[in-house]
């Protein structure tokens, strides 16, 4: 679900980048940046489901998201094809790392990178719809990420280093929450393996779970998406990307 896969985003960034006893630490980053990385981080582990007419990015501004989907959709095969893939993921980040490249350079504040504010302002709107911080169908999401976008750009235009990371980050969460629900996701897109005609005649377990008919691949831990096993599994990662948020917010302020 939109909600979960935003927290458990949000949740992955605190634990790769926060060096707090909680978190791994494995790519450190300022406070600043674990809370703006965990917003941002949260709206790409939803870029993959820009291919479904009614995901979060869908309805964002329609009617051209409708389109946007549409279109995205068509390219990568409908819901849960390209975009769900390593080559999606691959593409997401490339795409945040030429971004970085897109700057403007003002007398005031020197070089401001344009080009990750406004990829971290559609994709914290994104993570606050989802997460239902703000409503859809608002403004308010807008004008508050566009707000946060805009201070780091000017202010602490070096904090955008991470983007790349954490778009890639975002995506690639995205792929393994699916994965662990009943239809998977088809991992080598373009290319599909099939699974063979006797694992589909015969229903051998746990092959024919983990090797769907048209070539996804799934570890259905957690059932169907929306499941109760979904939900148990997601309260605490939730509760574990707000500590970690106010963790840093904390040491911010002290």
């Amino acid at each position: 679900m939109g909600g979960h896969h935003a927290a458990s985003g949000a949740a992955a960034w605190v634990a790769v980048t926060s060096t707090t006893p909680i978190a791994l630490g494995w790519y450190p980053v300022s406070d600043v940046g674990i809370l703006t990385g965990a917003l941002v981080c949260a709206g790409a582990a939803l870029l993959p489901d820009a291919d479904h007419h009614a995901g979060t990015i869908a309805q964002s501004l329609p009617p051209v998201s409708h389109w946007a989907a549409r279109l995205i959709a068509a390219l990568s095969g409908g819901h849960r094809g390209g975009t769900h893939s390593l080559l999606g993921v691959a593409v997401f980040t490339a795409i945040a790392w030429a971004a970085g490249h897109l700057t403007v350079t003002t007398q005031e504040f020197g070089e401001v990178l344009v080009g990750p504010g406004i990829l971290a302002v559609l994709l914290v709107s994104f993570a606050l719809r989802a997460l239902r911080i703000t409503r859809t169908g608002t403004a308010w999401s807008w004008v508050a990420s566009l707000l946060l976008a805009a201070s780091i750009a000017v202010y602490a235009p070096e904090e955008w280093f991470w983007m790349p990371f954490c778009v890639g980050l975002g995506t690639l969460v995205h792929l393994i929450g699916d994965m662990l629900t009943t239809n998977g996701v088809p991992l080598l897109w373009p290319v599909r393996f099939r699974s063979p005609r006797w694992v589909r005649r015969y229903r051998v377990l746990p092959f024919d779970d983990v090797w769907r008919a048209g070539g996804n691949i799934a570890v259905p831990l957690l059932g169907d998406a929306g499941s109760w096993r979904e939900w148990l599994v997601m309260t605490p990662v939730s509760v574990y990307a707000v500590v970690g948020m106010t963790w840093a917010a904390v040491g911010l302020l002290t």
